[in-house]
Parts: C-alpha cells; sequence; structure tokens
C-alpha cells in the first residue's frame, strides 16, 4: 500500500485501556438514539470515551449488569424493559429513583456501590422549559401511569404544579397516586380521572402530558380519550414519545393553535446527569444535537 493509500484511509477511533466505556441496557435495543447522541457529545468535548448499546435479555440483566460493572463500564442507561429491576438492584438510591419508583440511570461508585437515578422528570420540565413554557402551579393533565409517568408527576409535584391521572387501567392510576401522595409535600395535589371522562377534566387543565405508547411508530393502534375542543386556549400539549416527532395527538393540538411539546428535546435533557457523571462534563444542551437525532430519525422515514 503506497504512502498516498494510506492517507486516504479514515482515521480510526482510538480506544484503549484508559477510555471511559458506558451504554444504554435494553430489549430490544437497536431503536435508541442515545449512542448516536453520547457519542456525538464525546466527540464534541474530545473525550476520550465511548458509548454502546446493550441488547440485554429480561431475566438477565442483574447478571450483565454485575458484569459491566466488573469490566470497569462507569455506568449505563436503563430503557424498557429493564427500568423495574435496575430500581431492584441498586445499592444507593437518588431521591428522582425513590419518588419515581424506577431507574433509568446507573452509576458504578467507585466504592463498587450501584447508584440509580431517574432523569425523565427533570428532563421532562427541562425540555418544557426550553420552549419558553414556565413549569409552575396550575394543574397538568397526565395519561399513563408506568416509570416515565411516575417521574415526571414527581418532578412537576416539586415544582408546584397539581396533576391529574388518568390511565386506560384505573387500579394503576390509584397506585401511582397513592405513591405521590406518600411525600407529604405532595398531599392533595394529586387525584385521578376515568380514563373514558376526560372531557369533565381538561378544561380545568393548563397542561396536558401523554406518557403513553399511544401514537407511537409500531405502538398500540387507537387514540388518545381527549377532545382538545374543549381544552382551553392557553393549555400546553406535550408527548414523550418523539418517534414520530408530530404524534396524531400534537398535530390536532398545532391544527387548534395550542402550544406543543414533542419528545425529543426531553430525550436530550434528561441524558444530561448520567454523561456528567460517568465522563464529568456537563454538556451544553445546542442545537446540533437535536438537529443531529432529528436528521437520524427523518433518516428511518420516522
Amino acid at each position: 500500500m503506497t504512502q498516498a493509500d494510506m492517507q486516504a484511509l479514515p482515521t480510526p477511533r482510538r480506544i484503549g485501556g484508559r477510555t471511559a466505556l458506558a451504554g444504554v441496557i435494553g430489549w430490544p435495543v437497536a431503536h435508541s438514539r442515545s449512542p448516536l447522541m453520547h457519542n456525538f457529545w464525546l466527540a464534541q468535548y474530545g473525550i476520550d470515551g465511548a458509548y454502546v448499546p446493550l441488547p440485554v435479555r429480561p431475566g438477565a440483566f442483574d447478571v450483565a449488569v454485575r458484569g459491566l460493572q466488573a469490566a470497569g463500564f462507569r455506568g449505563t442507561n436503563v430503557t424498557i424493559p429493564h427500568k423495574e429491576a435496575a430500581f431492584r438492584i441498586v445499592d444507593r438510591l437518588d431521591r428522582s429513583a425513590r419518588r419515581s419508583g424506577s431507574v433509568n440511570t446507573l452509576v458504578f461508585a467507585p466504592d463498587g456501590a450501584i447508584e440509580g437515578y431517574s432523569t425523565d422528570g427533570d428532563g421532562f420540565v427541562a425540555n418544557v422549559e426550553a420552549h419558553g413554557i414556565a413549569v409552575t402551579g396550575g394543574r397538568a393533565l397526565l395519561l399513563g401511569a408506568g416509570g416515565a409517568a411516575r417521574a415526571i408527576a414527581a418532578s412537576l409535584l416539586d415544582r408546584g404544579v397539581a396533576v391529574t391521572i388518568a390511565n386506560r387501567t384505573a387500579a394503576r392510576a390509584h397506585e401511582l397516586a397513592d405513591a405521590m401522595r406518600a411525600d407529604a409535600e405532595a398531599g392533595a395535589m394529586v387525584d385521578v380521572a376515568p380514563w373514558d371522562g376526560l372531557g369533565t377534566v381538561l378544561p380545568g387543565c393548563d397542561m396536558l402530558v401523554n406518557t403513553t405508547s399511544v401514537g407511537m411508530h409500531g405502538g398500540p393502534p387507537g387514540d388518545l380519550p381527549v377532545d382538545l375542543a374543549l381544552a382551553t386556549p392557553a393549555l400546553v400539549v406535550c408527548d414523550i414519545v418523539y418517534v414520530p416527532r408530530q404524534t396524531a395527538l400534537l398535530r390536532t393540538a398545532a391544527a387548534r393553535g395550542l402550544r406543543c411539546v414533542d419528545g425529543l428535546g426531553m430525550l436530550i435533557h434528561q441524558a444530561r446527569l448520567g454523561f456528567r457523571k460517568w465522563f464529568g462534563t456537563d454538556p451544553v444542551i445546542g442545537p446540533e444535537v437535536e438537529a443531529l437525532l432529528d436528521a437520524d430519525l427523518r433518516g428511518e422515514g420516522s
């Protein structure tokens, strides 16, 4: 091979014994945009690190986490279906994780402990505020009662926002409400509305948040039981789904002139804490990373 040929070859990325490692555990995990985002930040800040997707089957989570910790990883993100398993495996729970009942960020501490955090709630709030919308006071109608709903409810309550929870399975909505009321600071700021009776609730709400998978590419069929014609003009409509970015709910809201917040920004903002813990730098949330992720989503026709 000639010198010219050598110069034409792409420069390989150097990964060595000092490279800081982190990743995202899920099943499946190939759809995750977290590796694209974290590796963009690593390159942007010139950090010797790598972030990789880690497909782990249900039932193998504990073994995988212990193995990654033993192999020198700094930590991992955790996505479906492992968030509850992550909650059980940790040695130290951050308040965010205790209140939400789930963990989406693991940090392998120098003393050998596994620390658990939930960044979904604060990531959601940061995304809404990045759209110029103050998150303080008022009432939010929260659709769904899964792990993300728990985290978002806790963060909203922390900011003085009353929360009404509605879920297709009413028992889960009541379970979530009881968990939030267990915190003395929440008190009577949480209630439950019937899934098929939201028409009487929506007019009194300042924010509507969909945390279900309805509207997601490949998600369950059907529509959410919300008639936006009943909303006040000041209602802010949020959807944590980001594939596609413009869900049917957001399209309907935009057509009615309501302010809308899609889920891609939440994905970006919730990632900051983990990146800071693993790699020692707090990334600035700029337009470049959103443009990168948006282009990737559009490339798949989502």
